[in-house]
């Protein structure tokens, strides 16, 4: 009965100008909702948690005001972002059935969802270049990354952000929807909503390729070639014991780009190459994309890093 007024609901939106949009947790698993939403409020809760503690660490403490600790605050902010941006919609479904979701608020939620992803790319790009600074060249480390260089960093990574997501966004709005506006996730995704068009989104799909090639396709080159020159560095002038204290260093970064990288990778091409794969992969993929960042970069670099560890440590013992 309720999904025959869902889809009543629908109908009555074919030839809307503003067209809703019905979002989906788990397909097939609705009346598991209430159960699936535990493990889902634990991610949250560790992830909002984790990435709080690692912002007020870096604030109070003084020996970590360092240009390194400077971008990992920026990169916990960012999946502070990315989990509060899809926390209100996801849990709405899951607690209280609360499907429905406007075209406006969509390109909202996928303004600062993607725009969020794309600025972490950004991040994990300049802490990349930070680690070859201070690996290859680190006499002149103070001199390459100066505050007013990190600013200029960060204002280019914002532009970059804004230029890349806004056209993707704007270009939804002329776009007829005119069937079943049945999302595959819980969120507003915006390969998901391209599929659900029933006007020419040929534009779209090539401003879409285009944002993964300007994000994906020049930022990992980048990482890749900082570590191929770290390593030709290294393996050149280090000492065996050099060699494994550096490699320890960069191993939290490597974890962090491997764990942002492959999920949305692997979910770009589930979407756009995967048409016969059952809809509950769809909702999968791209809850494991999101949430498993925002978990795993508070313990990677917890672990990883002695300095935030051992501030991380103290400030749980005092509590």
């Amino acid at each position: 009965m309720l999904q025959i007024q869902d889809n009543i609901k629908i109908l009555s939106n074919w030839t809307s100008k503003s067209p809703a949009f019905l979002l989906t947790a788990l397909p097939g698993f609705q009346a598991a909702h209430a159960w699936i939403s535990i493990p889902f409020c634990c991610f949250y809760a560790f992830a909002l948690s984790g990435n709080s503690m690692i912002l007020s660490i870096i604030i109070t403490q003084h020996s970590l005001h360092e240009h390194m600790y400077y971008l990992l605050s920026i990169l916990s902010a960012t999946d502070l972002g990315l989990t509060v941006s899809t926390m209100s919609t996801t849990l709405g479904v899951l607690w209280f059935d609360a499907r429905e979701i406007t075209l406006d608020a969509c390109i909202i939620q996928m303004f600062f969802l993607h725009g969020f992803a794309v600025t972490e790319s950004g991040v994990l790009v300049a802490m990349a270049f930070d680690r070859y600074v201070a690996i290859c060249n680190p006499v002149r480390y103070s001199t390459i990354l100066t505050n007013s260089r990190i600013i200029q960093m960060d204002l280019l990574m914002i532009l970059h952000t804004v230029v890349l997501i806004l056209p993707l966004l704007l270009l939804l709005k002329p776009v007829i929807f005119c069937r079943m506006n049945v999302l595959s996730h819980s969120f507003c995704y915006h390969s998901d909503m391209i599929k659900l068009a029933c006007s020419n989104t040929r534009t779209n799909s090539t401003c879409g390729l285009a944002n993964l090639v300007f994000t994906t396709g020049i930022d990992i080159p980048c990482i890749i070639l900082s570590y191929i020159l770290i390593i030709h560095s290294v393996l050149n002038t280090a000492s065996p014991v050099e060699r494994y204290k550096v490699f320890s260093t960069c191993l939290s970064h490597i974890g962090a780009v491997a764990v942002f990288y492959i999920p949305m990778i692997i979910l770009s091409f589930v979407h756009r190459y995967g048409r016969s794969f059952p809809k509950v992969v769809y909702s999968m993929m791209a809850n494991v994309c999101l949430l498993l960042l925002p978990v795993l970069n508070p313990i990677i670099y917890s672990v990883k890093t002695k300095q935030i560890c051992k501030a991380a440590l103290s400030l749980l013992l005092t509590k």
